[in-house]
């Protein structure tokens, strides 16, 4: 492991060394997996200092003293956990469900995350209401869907004013419409919400999928004091691929990681990927090595000559100076 790899902080989100199904392969995409052993995969990646953690612990009854040794054993720490209110159970929503009684167990699943979040250690409680939303024209009076979500995350936050709440946006999927949908809707419930606590999970992929730029986005967030953390991934921008860091795009994903470093960003920088048809273990080390370089990479580039550019918006002027980085001993390169 190179220097760079050795100095430079990576988690990730468990369900990525999980088991992965979809609705045509029901039957799963490999073996059935428990978090426990999920937990030794990832420590096996090598560069994982943490872990976003589902919440129950999927199907395996593991407890959270038996979770707590097993990081222990690891050396990996909590980064966050993430109930699981997105599930059968709450296919009509979590925050936004018709039902008075869903809604309050949604709160009652969440209170319990956030109980063994401080029980493990998690620096924040990472919110993805996948199911929150609608699917057809007319089905629900988009006023009240804003109403039932500002008054539920408000209601999470208020309980523990102590621990930070992030809120994974995405435009669509599992709904066709998705209510946390994108950076500056996010921004703007959490400003209804009024609560310090309160913040974004910046999904570089969701980010994508929304049609943003995920460099603006992420400013967008910083310049609001309001983003907590990231995940990062890469796909084809007309889905949730949840691919291996930079395979696609490269380029924005450069600049997104350049926002960061110039904002200060110090946390760890998060995986979420689903490799359905590739080895886990090997998709991790193939975002790591990326990511790695991608900084190194940025560690080159002639920040005054950016500012520059971007001054005037000069476009090429901008596109040679990461071109210099990553093709400067190219021959041909001086043109």
């Amino acid at each position: 492991m190179s220097e760079y790899l050795t100095t430079t902080r990576f988690s990730a989100g468990v369900w990525m060394f999980g088991r992965f199904l979809d609705r045509y392969a029901t039957d799963g995409y490999g073996p059935a997996v428990s978090m426990i052993e999920a937990i030794r995969i990832a420590a096996s990646v090598g560069g994982i200092e943490s872990l976003d953690l589902n919440y129950p612990f999927w199907d395996d009854d593991a407890t959270t003293a038996e979770v707590q040794r097993v990081l222990g054993e690891t050396g990996i720490r909590t980064l966050a956990i993430t109930p699981e209110i997105y599930t059968r159970e709450f296919r009509a929503g979590a925050f936004t469900n018709p039902s008075p009684k869903l809604r309050s167990r949604a709160i009652d699943v969440i209170a319990r995350a956030t109980e063994v979040a401080f029980e493990l250690g998690a620096d924040y409680m990472k919110i993805w209401p996948g199911q929150d939303g609608f699917d057809y024209p007319l089905q629900a009076d988009p006023r009240r869907l804003w109403e039932l979500s500002v008054e539920g995350i408000k209601k999470i936050a208020e309980s523990s004013p102590e621990m930070p709440f992030a809120i994974e946006y995405k435009p669509k999927e599992p709904r066709t419409h998705m209510f946390f949908s994108d950076a500056a809707r996010t921004l703007l419930a959490i400003e209804d919400i009024g609560l310090d606590n309160v913040g974004v999970l910046l999904d570089f992929g969701h980010s994508l999928y929304a049609g943003e730029s995920p460099a603006a986005a992420a400013d967008l967030c910083l310049s609001r004091g309001r983003l907590i953390d990231i995940d990062l991934n890469d796909n084809f921008r007309g889905w949730d691929d949840d691919m291996t860091v930079g395979s696609v795009h490269f380029m924005e994903t450069l600049e997104f990681l350049l926002t960061l470093k110039r904002a200060g960003w110090d946390k760890p920088w998060k995986l979420d990927q689903f490799p359905f048809r590739e080895d886990p273990v090997d998709a991790a080390r193939s975002s790591i090595r990326m990511l790695s370089s991608m900084l190194r990479l940025l560690d080159r580039i002639d920040l005054d000559a950016l500012a520059a550019a971007r001054e005037s918006q000069d476009a090429l002027a901008a596109q040679k100076l990461a071109h210099d980085i990553l093709f400067g001993g190219v021959e041909g390169s001086q043109w």
